[in-house]
């Protein structure tokens, strides 16, 4: 039984000093944006949405013409079902 417990105490000793081994990674510098950069991401942002926008206006013109084309073929086929 004390196998295990001197293995696990040799496995959190090397797991210890690994640790301290590591170097902890430096933060990243801020970049300081001209106003003439954030003027053009602001752009880029506005153009990025009215784009997405119109797609999904278009996305949703589409569905609905489809489903209206789907609803009229069933309407007429039901329409010419022979009565019995």
């Amino acid at each position: 039984m004390a196998d295990w417990k001197t293995e696990l105490d040799a496995l959190v000793k090397e797991t210890m000093a690994f640790a301290k081994g590591l170097r902890g990674e430096t933060p990243m510098p801020r970049t300081i944006v001209e106003p003439s950069d954030r003027e053009e991401i602001r752009q880029r942002v506005a153009n990025f949405r009215a784009h997405q926008q119109r797609f999904n206006r278009e996305l949703e013109e589409y569905a609905s013409s489809e489903w209206r084309r789907i609803l009229a073929s069933q309407r007429e086929a039901a329409g010419k079902r022979p009565c019995f």
